[in-house]
């Protein structure tokens, strides 16, 4: 009898050539369940998605009672919908009034393709600028903004007019111009292996924006949603963009983005041309209604209060002498190790110990910290457990 395994390389389109192929049957908490029932720490949280959790059950919930009510309706924008317009004022009442109007998209790739949509229509202007190891998505517009290489050459022609600066690099930000339609930034930089601001860059880049009137678009894809010990890093660090990009972790687990900004800014996509961005499912009424239940869950379960220390914990039982350095802030580390093979070894027995992790694009020497928020002490010792272990044998 042919098995799950074997439909799923042969049927469903693959990424790479060695696919982990774990098979899971369930999700609970910070746990997934493979079919013979073995219980695994996800620490990555499905890669900064399931930030309250897998089937938290104030988010299944709100699945099931929106299902009852109304699937898909209509094109984005058409129709009133309850779950859009109840989450779109609950996060407007959260950040600052210039951030008041909400595109829903389906994805994080999507929220960037609107966001320099956006910001190229209301200025006028094409140049966009970028950084060097920067992370955006998949797509052409989004992989026409990626800072690295290796990902892109394969697909090239892609987006003209597209400079590319080093983040942390002050000096660099005096090439924006007034030419710059925006300048696409994370906060913390991710798959670069989690780079945080430093010397009062991001203040910096919020100034020459502001002095060459160009639009500054934080992607908090991977960010937000409490993941850095505030709701969105913006609000750690003090900057606030004129377009915020979001998704991941804010759907609860069910697909989601949005790019949010001004409705001044916003409205420029209404005329010349009419429909200046469209999306069929963005906004699907079950995803809005499970992203409200998960920013009630992290409001109201205080989550975010406690992220700070966590870290601090998986900063006390992260000790070994493989271990190079330990980056990042709050529930978003890289743990950086001498090699990317000794990183691969890691993860891999750290799989059959029970424990997922996983390395970053463009830093592969180090292996990923990002648990869901609901992480106990408890678990956060376990976990440190495993991964000691697992860096031992590593080294055998």
């Amino acid at each position: 009898m042919i098995t799950q395994r074997q439909l799923f390389l042969q049927h469903v389109g693959q990424t790479s050539d060695f696919p982990l192929q774990l098979e899971i049957e369930k999700a609970e908490g910070i746990y997934l369940y493979d079919i013979n029932n073995k219980e695994y720490i996800d620490l990555i949280s499905g890669v900064s998605v399931s930030n309250v959790g897998h089937r938290h059950p104030k988010v299944v919930e709100a699945i099931k009672n929106q299902v009852d009510k109304y699937l898909h309706l209509m094109v984005y924008g058409e129709y009133i919908q309850s779950p859009q317009v109840v989450y779109a004022s609950k996060l407007a009442g959260l950040i600052p009034q210039s951030l008041s109007s909400v595109y829903f998209v389906n994805s994080g790739s999507e929220a960037i393709e609107g966001a320099l949509k956006l910001a190229k229509r209301y200025t006028g202007r094409t140049e966009i600028v970028a950084f060097k190891n920067a992370y955006h998505g998949s797509t052409h517009g989004s992989l026409s903004v990626m800072g690295n290489e290796m990902f892109k050459n394969s697909f090239r022609p892609l987006l003209p007019d597209i400079r590319f600066l080093e983040f942390n690099n002050v000096s660099d930000i005096e090439k924006i111009t007034d030419k710059t339609a925006c300048v696409l930034v994370e906060p913390v930089q991710g798959e670069a292996g989690v780079v945080v601001p430093e010397n009062n860059f991001l203040n910096e880049l919020r100034k020459k924006c502001t002095e060459r009137n160009s639009l500054l678009i934080f992607d908090e894809i991977q960010t937000g949603f409490g993941r850095l010990g505030k709701l969105f890093a913006f609000m750690k660090y003090g900057v606030v963009p004129d377009i915020l990009t979001i998704a991941k972790g804010m759907g609860g687990g069910m697909p989601l983005g949005a790019f949010v900004s001004s409705n001044e800014i916003m409205g420029s996509l209404k005329t010349n041309p009419i429909l200046g961005h469209i999306t069929t499912f963005g906004g699907h009424p079950v995803s809005c209604a499970a992203a409200i239940a998960s920013l009630d869950v992290i409001l109201d379960e205080n989550l975010i209060h406690s992220v700070k220390s966590k870290e601090i914990l998986f900063r006390k039982y992260l000790k070994h002498n493989a271990i190079k350095e330990i980056r990042g802030t709050g529930l978003f580390m890289a743990v950086e190790l001498d090699s990317f093979n000794q990183v691969k070894k890691v993860i891999d027995t750290a799989i059959t110990k029970g424990l997922i992790t996983d390395w970053f694009l463009f830093c592969d020497n180090a292996f990923r910290i990002a648990p869901p928020l609901i992480i106990t002490d408890a678990q956060i010792e376990k976990a440190c457990s495993i991964l000691i272990d697992s860096i031992n044998q590593s080294l055998k």
